[in-house]
């Protein structure tokens, strides 16, 4: 992804469905709520409850499972598209630390007392894979990893989907990532859980907001404008906590504060020396 000068223009695209899920704001309505008056709902869950899966599946499936099929469905609910027919890129910064903490912890002790359940759930992929299952999509699914570039990435591939096949004219982003436990938690932080996704797509539809995404190369690691916004700082903790950036300026959009085309700017980390410019239009 390394771009041959200082600046590479991924696209254009629409977004046409959003979806979110942090501890204490369970909804995109309630991120937007809290971005504009810093007031958390009350009684939120405490973990989300997809209903694409079965009561017995939704009860055994890890935290990332769980939070990657809840904001998933509510992007393609408010995209009105049918979640069959989208490609589909995942991206965790770590995927299941707990997952893989237990299982650590089950080779060290107990060798023999590995779990095929927790083992399937271990797999990077796996929520990719639960969720091409709910729905009964047939269309590509990726899951990838970038440590704190995983979003910007995940952005860029699903912008470099929509390029390479004209007959695709949308495609789901998800990006989460839960808390680290054990010994891990010493290497790699993580607080919480929190999920965003989006359905972009090719042709905007009237009214839709446009994405512009340009990556930028000998980039420094921050910008003095891109300061933390409200869900950025409430969600800090969390390695999934990058793509925030974008979600608080997409909560900013429309307010009665907004200051215009020049507030919709925001930058994300895309790798050594390289951040991804996003605008909102």
């Amino acid at each position: 992804m390394t771009p041959p000068t200082s600046q590479n223009a991924p696209g254009t695209v629409g977004i046409e469905g959003i979806g979110f899920w942090g501890n204490g704001l369970p909804s995109w309505e309630a991120a937007c709520a809290f971005a504009a008056t810093g007031a958390l709902p009350v009684d939120a869950p405490a973990r989300p409850s997809p209903q694409l899966l079965a009561p017995n599946e939704r009860r055994r499936a890890p935290q990332t499972v769980a939070i990657a099929l809840e904001v998933a469905s509510a992007a393609c609910l408010a995209a009105q598209r049918d979640a069959a027919t989208l490609p589909s890129i995942f991206t965790s910064t770590h995927g299941d630390l707990a997952v893989t903490d237990a299982m650590c912890e089950a080779v060290a002790n107990d060798p023999l007392s590995v779990s095929p359940i927790r083992f399937h759930n271990s797999v990077h992929n796996a929520a990719a894979g639960y969720w091409t299952i709910g729905v009964g999509s047939m269309r590509p699914a990726t899951a990838l990893s970038a440590y704190d570039a995983s979003f910007a990435q995940g952005l860029i591939e699903a912008i470099a989907t929509l390029a390479a096949d004209d007959t695709q004219d949308a495609v789901l982003l998800v990006g989460y990532d839960s808390q680290a436990t054990g010994p891990l938690s010493t290497l790699w932080r993580s607080e919480g859980l929190l999920g965003g996704a989006l359905v972009l797509s090719r042709n905007p539809k009237p009214g839709a907001l446009r994405l512009h995404a340009t990556l930028e190369s000998n980039a420094p690691a921050s910008d003095a404008a891109d300061e933390p916004g409200p869900l950025k700082s409430q969600f800090a903790g969390n390695a999934m906590a990058p793509m925030l950036a974008l979600f608080d300026l997409l909560a900013r959009v429309g307010m009665p504060t907004d200051k215009g085309d020049s507030s919709h700017t925001a930058w994300l980390p895309a790798g050594p020396m390289q951040r991804l410019r996003l605008q909102i239009e």
